[in-house]
């Protein structure tokens, strides 16, 4: 029978369940199990689609189109398998589909409340994972204990295990076990409330995670233990890491999988953690950062770009390079800015983004990107922002602009972008979008043929507008290779630029398939372009040193 793991977070929010939860995910796998995981987030919106980026930050793709909450990302990173939309439910989609029941009748007449008929709708949709294909689901509960509008969902996880049996289900709580300067001490107060918070709600936790910022002591651990009824193994210190992907091993070794795989009674398979081990190595060996600027919308949270900056952070790795990421605001790369703000770069990423402020900058960056041969990157937006940039400088259409930026005062005369002709009239906006992943043929001898090694490649999309077909013929031969297209060759789906060391844009979001382990291929060319260059410009920066031949001098 599938086991069940609810991860649950209390005192403050941002402490860090889902990637408490991406660990124990990760570890469990490596002791050969199969994992899956989900996102119950409180709020009443259906999906994040629609919410602000500056608010949530960025709406993770699934394959099947799913707009969900970037704890997916984490999630997929660790355990390194594919989730769909039901792997994210909301307040808002499960009061949605119990209102819509209730109106085909399907309550029989009765009265609907939240117990049992919302609850029962949080269960089904937990339930929705457990298959004989899945050993373990890991169920994360948005928001913080002791919100209002988390009830139903503890309410619901603490019906579940009275459904599938107590010993089929584990409950790991997170925890702030702050340090306060002027005392001098770990305080385990409010770890302490959050637990009873918990416990008033009917649920025990197994296993308290404490998040600090250094390492508590034993004494500590067994003040914990005692107080809020949880074996001293149950209690874990999670403090703070260099790398987020420390994680599950700093989880490991201190004991957090052997405790649920004994508590859910999966007996003592030793993980495999030897290619994790090495990542880590990797991490920690970097060396000479190269500076790489991201120029987009919502720089001033840094979350809205989450999986663009770790599939940078993957593509360094996997060069053994580390990397200072430069976040920009692309409406302050205009006219005299565009040199200040950018010549000091060793590469540029352009990406996605929806509305019009902002994408005069983006333009901007990509033109000087072009002109200087620094590589870039466009994602999305910002590949579509590199086809304007393109006919505006080099094609001569001076006026060449997205029809998403059209307004009753001014409507671009060339619309190098723009929605396709099926799409004009569909009133619903998220009808018109092109979400999940998507097939694309790569044309033979391109550079990103050469990049993927393939020639048909699928990649995770989330946007509205296209590159308009009837420009196609004014862009091809003049240097400008529409180097990938879908399988019926109607839409664009990578652009680049001949002789140029890499100017690759790319209707497709390849960040969320991007792995630690195993780099998005754009991401990992584009880095690998950068350090070429920045090895040809700063030589002596770039050579490895044999540590072993370094004398060091002591003074006597």
């Amino acid at each position: 029978m599938t086991k069940h793991i609810f991860v649950t977070g209390g005192v403050v929010s941002s402490l860090g369940k889902g990637l408490t939860a991406s660990s124990l995910g990760r570890l469990l796998k490596a002791r050969g199990l199969r994992v899956t995981m989900q996102k119950l987030d409180p709020y009443l919106n259906v999906d994040p689609g629609t919410m602000n980026p500056f608010e949530h930050g960025e709406v993770y793709i699934t394959d099947d189109g799913g707009e969900t909450d970037l704890d997916l990302g984490h999630y997929e990173r660790f355990i390194d398998e594919p989730l769909t939309r039901a792997s994210n439910a909301t307040t808002g989609s499960i009061y949605s589909a119990v209102i819509a029941a209730e109106r085909r009748g399907d309550y029989l007449g009765h009265t609907v409340q939240v117990i049992p008929h919302i609850t029962d709708e949080i269960k089904r949709r937990i339930s929705t994972l457990a298959s004989e294909d899945v050993d373990v689901v890991i169920t994360e509960v948005g928001g913080t204990v002791g919100d209002i509008e988390i009830l139903p969902f503890l309410e619901a996880i603490r019906q579940f295990r009275l459904d599938v049996g107590r010993d089929n289900v584990c409950y790991v709580h997170v925890t702030l076990v702050p340090f306060i300067g002027p005392a001098g001490e770990l305080k385990t107060k409010p770890t302490q409330h959050s637990v009873t918070e918990l416990r008033s709600r009917g649920i025990q936790p197994d296993v308290i995670v404490c998040r600090s910022d250094r390492p508590i002591s034993d004494g500590l651990s067994r003040k914990i233990s005692n107080l809020c009824d949880v074996p001293i193994d149950g209690v874990v210190n999670a403090p703070d890491a260099s790398s987020l992907y420390e994680i599950p091993l700093t989880m490991h070794e201190a004991g957090l999988d052997s405790y649920v795989c004994d508590l859910l009674g999966f007996g003592h398979m030793e993980p495999d953690l030897t290619a994790w081990q090495a990542l880590v190595h990797k991490v920690e060996n970097v060396w000479k950062p190269l500076t790489i600027g991201i120029v987009g919308k919502y720089v001033s949270l840094p979350d809205a770009y989450l999986s663009v900056a770790e599939s940078l952070r993957h593509a360094a790795i996997n060069q053994g390079i580390d990397i200072n990421i430069e976040w920009i605001m692309s409406d302050q790369v205009e006219g005299l800015m565009v040199a200040e703000k950018l010549s000091h770069l060793d590469g540029i990423v352009l990406p996605g983004g929806f509305g019009e402020r902002g994408v005069e900058g983006k333009i901007a960056a990509a033109g000087f990107a072009r002109e200087n041969n620094i590589p870039c990157l466009g994602l999305c937006l910002g590949m579509q922002t590199m086809t304007i940039e393109y006919a505006r400088n080099v094609l001569g259409l001076a006026e060449a602009n997205s029809s998403e930026f059209d307004s009753q005062d001014r409507t671009t005369p060339h619309p190098v972008i723009d929605l396709m002709e099926s799409q004009r009239d569909v009133t619903d906006m998220g009808g018109t979008m092109r979400l999940g992943a998507y097939v694309a043929v790569l044309e033979e001898g391109s550079q990103v043929e050469a990049i993927y090694g393939k020639k048909v490649i699928r990649e995770r999309h989330r946007h509205r507008y296209e590159f308009n077909p009837k420009y196609r013929s004014r862009f091809e031969g003049s240097g400008f290779r529409c180097s990938g297209t879908s399988p019926d060759g109607l839409l664009v789906e990578f652009i680049e630029l001949e002789n140029h060391p890499f100017w690759v844009g790319t209707q497709a979001h390849p960040e969320l398939k991007s792995r630690p382990d195993r780099p998005a291929p754009l991401f990992d060319a584009m880095v690998a372009a950068s350090l070429e260059r920045a090895t040809k410009l700063r030589p002596d920066d770039y050579v490895q040193v044999d540590e072993a031949s370094v004398v060091v001098e002591l003074d006597a």
